[in-house]
């Protein structure tokens, strides 16, 4: 019951306090909202004055940096403006002088101007002047201007012709007395002036076999035989597909002979082992030894020179064994002795120092394949060792002009020497070089006005050439001749010399009836 009862007082005491509780608690926060009410308002008011403030500062200090900028660009602006003004003034300044130059230029271009009329007018008067005096010559000559002008070049031109053939002439004339007066000086040196073209010089020798199995006997066996050979000769055995033929190559001539000497004593003999073939070798060297004695010796009788040295005699014998360009040395010695000798005596000159020079002067081909140095260094050296005539040795020693000819007996083996080595068939010479040197004379004869034909006879030791007479005179040949010599001299290289025949000829025919 109590308790009832003081759940009832609680109920009611509940309901009597909860709405005074609400009304306190409702005034309380009303008087907060209004506090916080005021002081939001304060502090609206705070920040709006804050803000103004700081949009004051900000809009002050933008007007600050505009004033500057302002006047920064007002700077510029008055910068510009004064180089521009200077600029204007500079323009019209020039404006101001090419005016006075167009001035100037506009003058002077009518002063030339008015110079230009007066020079046409004055070329005019000329020009009619020279026209009026050319019909007044046209009608006293009866030609034309061409006509005129033509005349006078073809008789300018065959005075000139006429004066010139007259020129050659004389200059010719006076050649033939100076000549007639300088005859030894001139002829000795005017017959060395020779070429020659020349060829590989012979340095095979061809052995003919019985018959093919001999090759074989030849070899040996494991090539014992052809090894003996080659070892004792120094020469090199060629045996290929050639049929009944061996090939000795060297370019030792001598050698080259022994070895073609004892093989073919061996060939003869039947029996090739290497026993014999050393003594084959023995046997040949022996029998090429006599031969260069005795081919000496006939060099010496052929050509009267007395006196030498046993050991150079033998030298002279070995040159039968030398070619050059296909030339064998010891006749071309001996022709050059002879030569010298014939050249001397029709000279008045020394004739024994000019056949004894002949006959040395290629001495030293005997021992350039054993000695080194040219075959006339080589050659000066053996004669100065067996005390050779000191003149005999310069002859020897000019006769490529290596040195300055001493005597005219010198310079005679010069010419000696070139007449043998170019006379024609003394060495041999390619056919198609042959040829080509003809077809070229021949196209160097009709490369010239008037040349009716040519034909390079002799060969090619003259050239004939057909003019036409009515267009080549007797004038124009002595000049046409020379002008063919001296393309010929500057064009070609040739042996000797080339005669250059000009013929003019004209024929009329007529017949009775």
């Amino acid at each position: 019951m109590q308790l009832i009862i003081i759940i009832a007082t609680i109920l009611i005491s509940a309901v009597v306090f909860i709405p005074v509780g609400v009304t306190i608690r409702k005034k309380i926060a009303e008087s907060k909202i209004e506090g916080a009410e005021t002081e939001a308002k304060k502090i609206l008011e705070l920040a709006n004055k804050e803000a103004e403030t700081k949009k004051k500062e900000e809009i002050f200090k933008a007007k600050e940096q505009i004033m500057q900028e302002r006047q920064e660009l007002e700077k510029e602006i008055r910068e510009r403006r004064g180089e521009i003004q200077k600029q204007e003034s500079r323009i019209i300044q020039k404006e101001e002088n090419l005016d006075r130059k167009e001035e100037g230029l506009e003058h002077k271009e009518r002063e030339f101007e008015e110079r230009n009329k007066k020079i046409a007018e004055k070329e005019q008067e000329l020009n009619d002047l020279v026209h009026k005096e050319m019909e007044e010559l046209q009608k006293i000559s009866g030609l034309s201007q061409e006509e005129a002008k033509t005349i006078l070049l073809d008789e300018t031109e065959k005075q000139i012709k006429q004066e010139t053939a007259a020129i050659i002439r004389e200059e010719e004339a006076k050649a033939k007395e100076e000549i007639g007066k300088k005859a030894r000086e001139l002829l000795t040196y005017a017959v060395q002036k020779c070429a020659a073209d020349h060829t590989s010089e012979t340095t095979v020798s061809i052995v003919s076999l019985p018959n093919d199995d001999m090759k074989g006997r030849i070899i040996g066996r494991e090539g014992r035989n052809i090894k003996a050979l080659e070892t004792l000769t120094g020469i090199d055995l060629i045996i290929d597909d050639t049929p009944e033929a061996v090939i000795l190559s060297g370019f030792d001539p001598l050698r080259r002979e022994v070895a073609k000497i004892a093989l073919e004593k061996l060939i003869e003999d039947g029996r090739i082992h290497p026993a014999k073939i050393e003594e084959m070798v023995e046997k040949a060297k022996e029998e090429v030894e006599a031969t260069i004695k005795a081919e000496g010796e006939r060099a010496i009788l052929e050509t009267g020179v007395i006196g030498l040295n046993p050991d150079l005699v033998k030298l002279i014998g070995k040159l039968k064994y030398r070619t050059s360009y296909g030339q064998n040395v010891l006749n071309h010695s001996i022709e050059v002795s002879n030569l010298a000798r014939i050249m001397a005596e029709e000279l008045g000159l020394d004739a024994k120092r000019a056949r004894r020079a002949g006959l040395l002067h290629d001495i030293g081909k005997a021992l350039d394949h054993d000695m080194e140095g040219t075959h006339v260094e080589i050659g000066v050296d053996v004669l100065k060792k067996y005390k050779e005539n000191p003149l005999v040795i310069n002859a020897v020693e000019a006769h490529h002009g290596d040195v300055e000819p001493e005597t005219l007996e010198a310079v005679l083996v010069q010419a000696a020497d070139a007449i043998s080595a170019s006379r024609p068939g003394a060495r041999r010479e390619t056919l198609e070089a042959y040829i080509k040197r003809l077809e070229q004379l021949e196209e160097i004869a009709d490369s010239f006005e008037g040349v009716e034909k040519s034909f390079a006879i002799q060969a090619g030791r003259e050239i004939r050439i057909i003019v036409k007479p009515e267009k080549i005179s007797d004038a124009e040949m002595t000049i046409m001749s020379r002008n063919i010599a001296k393309k010929i001299e500057d064009e070609m290289d040739y042996p000797g010399q080339i005669k250059v025949n000009v013929i003019r000829e004209s024929r009329v025919i007529t017949y009775a009836k």
